[in-house]
């Protein structure tokens, strides 16, 4: 079976869309742009774009739903890398971060507390902007796992 990358695509950036549409190119893997908003994509045979109905985690179901064993994931939202792990996929975050069954439920611990912190009235702030050094790692991380397909 063939390795198939999916993308969580309602927060991924347009630089990380562009290097993952010039990795379908140059190996002819299936990647989809999972998203409630339309996402452009140029019209090659094995590049797909799914339009879900707008509503919490309803992208993230609809991946968990069609993912299958040692297919990629790209997202930052660590309760669909959690499912991705859960049925044996590879979940990789747009800035490089290559989830594991050993580090995604550290992963869980802080998002949840960073939850609570911030139901609790703490300002916690949002990521900081995506830099050089998180896009190589990712084109880095991306090519490891494109080459031990």
């Amino acid at each position: 079976m063939t390795m198939q990358i999916w993308v969580d695509a309602d927060a991924c950036p347009k630089v990380i869309r562009d290097t993952l549409v010039r990795a379908a190119e140059r190996t002819g893997l299936e990647l989809t742009f999972v998203a409630n908003h339309n996402v452009p994509v140029p019209k090659r045979v094995n590049i797909h774009s799914i339009q879900v109905a707008s509503g919490f985690d309803i992208a993230d179901n609809e991946i968990v739903k069609r993912v299958n064993p040692g297919d990629l994931v790209i997202t930052s939202d660590i309760p669909l890398a959690d499912e991705v792990i859960d049925k044996k996929g590879q979940a990789l975050s747009p800035r490089g971060e290559l989830y594991t069954k050993d580090t995604i439920k550290v992963r869980l611990n802080i998002r949840d507390f960073m939850d609570t912190m911030r139901s609790s009235g703490v300002q916690t702030g949002g990521p900081s902007a995506l830099s050089q050094t998180d896009r190589r790692e990712f084109a880095n991380h991306l090519d490891r796992i494109l080459a031990k397909r």
